[in-house]
C-alpha cells in the first residue's frame, strides 16, 4: 500500500494536497475516470493527499470504505469534514452532555458525539446543526426552526446551495439552512469551507502549507483564500457545468478538467 504519511517519498517536505470528494473524486455515485490515478500519482511522487468535504452526511468510515471502493485507500485521519467542523464549533460554547439537535445526517451525529455532546430528535436543546440530509421534511423543518427561534445556538454545516450528482444538481446544505433560517428569522453560524472553523480544523491536523483542490470556486476556492494556500480548480463537478458557476476571473493558479489533468501541472509546479 501507498504510503500516504505527509514527508513520505523525495522532496516531499511540506507537500500536502486538501482535494474536495464531491464533483471531483466521484460525482453522485460514479467515480470521476483518472480521479484515482491521479490520487496515486501524487502519492508516489512524495505528497499527503487528504480529503475535506462540506458533505456532513456520512460517516467517517462511510467515507474511508467509499474511498477504498474506487481505489483510493485512506486512513480515517485523512477525511475532515464539515460535520467535524460543525461540532468543534458547537462543542466550544456548550457543557459536555449539552443537547444538541442534529437535522442532518449520521455523520453529523457521529461528529457530535464524539465530542461529548448528546445528540436529541426535539427540543428543549441548546443548538441546533444543520446539514444535508435527503429526508428533509416539514416536520423536522419545523422542530429544527422552533430551536433557533427559540435561542439554540444554531449552526450549519456549510451553506452550499447544490450538490453535484449524476447528470446535475440537487439542492445543498444551504438549501436547507436557508429554510431552517426563514423559518427562524435567524441566521447560522457556518462550520464548513470556506469558514474560520474548517480552516481551524484543517490547520490543526494538517499543518500550515497546502494546495486546495476542488471544483466549486465560491467554496472551495474561498477556502484556500482563507487558508492562504493555493487554489486548483477542476470543472468535474459544480464550476463549468450547465448553471453552475463560472471559471474566475483571473483564473486560480491550477485550472484543468479533471484530477487526472489537473495533476500533471500540480507535479510540475512543484
Amino acid at each position: 500500500m501507498t504510503d500516504r504519511r505527509a514527508g513520505a517519498g523525495p522532496g516531499a517536505a511540506g507537500h500536502l494536497v486538501c482535494c474536495d470528494l464531491d464533483g471531483v473524486v466521484w460525482r453522485g455515485e460514479t467515480p470521476i475516470r483518472g480521479s484515482a490515478g491521479a490520487i496515486e500519482q501524487l502519492r508516489v511522487a512524495g505528497w499527503r493527499v487528504v480529503f475535506t468535504t462540506n458533505n456532513s452526511s456520512l460517516r467517517i468510515a462511510d467515507y474511508v470504505q467509499r474511498l477504498a471502493r474506487v481505489g483510493v485507500p485512506a486512513d480515517p485521519d485523512d477525511v475532515c469534514t464539515s460535520a467535524q467542523a460543525a461540532a468543534a464549533l458547537v462543542c466550544a460554547g456548550l457543557t459536555p452532555g449539552a443537547a444538541v439537535l442534529a437535522y442532518a445526517g449520521p455523520g453529523v451525529v457521529e461528529a457530535l458525539e464524539a465530542r461529548g455532546l448528546r445528540v436529541v430528535s426535539r427540543g428543549p436543546v441548546d443548538a441546533v446543526v444543520v446539514g444535508f440530509h435527503r429526508d428533509f421534511d416539514f416536520d423536522g423543518l419545523t422542530r429544527a426552526a422552533d430551536a433557533a427561534r427559540g435561542g439554540a445556538r444554531f449552526v450549519a454545516t456549510n451553506l452550499d446551495p447544490t450538490y453535484p450528482i449524476d447528470g446535475g444538481v440537487i439542492p445543498g446544505a444551504g438549501a436547507l439552512a436557508a429554510a431552517v433560517s426563514t423559518a427562524a428569522g435567524r441566521e447560522p453560524e457556518v462550520a464548513g469551507k470556506p469558514a474560520t472553523a474548517m480552516a481551524e480544523l484543517v490547520r490543526s491536523r494538517y499543518g500550515n502549507a497546502g494546495i486546495v483542490v476542488g471544483d466549486r470556486p465560491t467554496t472551495d476556492g474561498a477556502f484556500a483564500a482563507a487558508l492562504g494556500w493555493p487554489f486548483a480548480l477542476v470543472l468535474s463537478g459544480v464550476a463549468g457545468s450547465a448553471g453552475g458557476e463560472p471559471v474566475p476571473d483571473p483564473p486560480p493558479p491550477y485550472v484543468a478538467a479533471d484530477l487526472s489533468q489537473l495533476v500533471p501541472l500540480v507535479l510540475a509546479a512543484g
